[in-house]
């Protein structure tokens, strides 16, 4: 029995060792764009090949951001307190799906291997990406999304009804070497309303939307629109160089990380103006 315990023992030691080195956590202090100091959790996956982001705005939005690698697909969630002064006393959690390029971020084994020689410091990104919007033209299906990336499954559950992405990020999904583009069809739907005349019969007609703000009626559907920043994040690696030798050229070594800020404005289609107070 003895024996048993301590076997089991020492796999639990192993697998936290183990599990110590796949994934590993760094909490930084930032100053967002209104200059308040909000803390960011980070977390790098070097096993599944994933960096993830998460922090909460001053209004009480959680917002988490996945990179995921191995797919090419960048997952923002956002979890939006209702508006108590309208009655709204539930939250709502919306995803965007998009894909990305490895230039944007640096990887999740070089963010495994940063550290912070004074936590309390309170960062500012050195490089502004502006903002950047992007009109979610799609709705995805999160139960078939593991086609695109498992992780959409795991972070936008709750999003059920509310994950987008758009047809150029399916399009970069369908180049991939073991993609299929059945597959990603069956993840995907168009935007559709049914129309009081086309309710008998059972037909869908796809139609243009107001935008919120200028929607009068709160249970009319219209196209919503949501920023969110990304205050600070690495985004490269920095390189020096030796100083050179006689008749020795220089030779480049890591000496750092670049950090960027970036704002996404999402455009998406909203079931009731109600949804969207905050884009009024």
């Amino acid at each position: 029995m003895r024996s048993q315990q301590l076997s089991v023992l020492t796999a639990w030691i192993v697998l936290q060792f183990f599990c110590g080195i796949c994934s590993t956590v760094l909490l930084i202090n930032v100053r967002n764009q209104g200059g308040e100091i909000i803390q960011e959790n980070l977390t790098s996956n070097t096993t599944d090949d994933v960096i993830t982001l998460e922090f909460q705005r001053s209004d009480g939005t959680l917002v988490t951001q996945v990179v995921d690698f191995k797919n090419e697909v960048l997952i923002i969630k956002a979890l939006v307190l209702g508006e108590m002064e309208q009655g709204q006393n539930q939250y709502q959690t919306l995803c965007f799906v998009t894909h990305f390029y490895d230039k944007d971020f640096i990887s999740s084994d070089a963010m495994a291997k940063l550290r912070q020689k004074n936590p309390s410091t309170v960062r500012v990104a050195e490089i502004n990406r502006n903002y950047a919007n992007y009109s979610m033209n799609l709705f995805l299906d999160v139960f078939q999304s593991n086609v695109i990336s498992k992780h959409i499954n795991d972070f936008c559950f709750e999003a059920a009804g509310s994950t987008f992405t758009r047809h150029e990020d399916v399009k970069k999904w369908a180049q991939r070497p073991d993609s299929s583009k059945t597959a990603l069809l069956a993840a995907v739907h168009n935007f559709t309303i049914i129309t009081s005349s086309q309710t008998t019969s059972n037909k869908t007609k796809s139609q243009s939307l107001s935008k919120c703000a200028d929607t009068s009626t709160y249970t009319a559907p219209c196209t919503c629109s949501l920023e969110l920043c990304i205050s600070w994040y690495p985004c490269g690696l920095k390189f020096c160089k030796n100083k050179e030798e006689k008749d020795k050229p220089g030779l480049s070594y890591r000496c750092g990380i670049k950090t960027c800020k970036k704002c996404y404005i999402f455009s998406y289609y909203s079931k009731m103006k109600e949804n969207c107070l905050w884009d009024e």
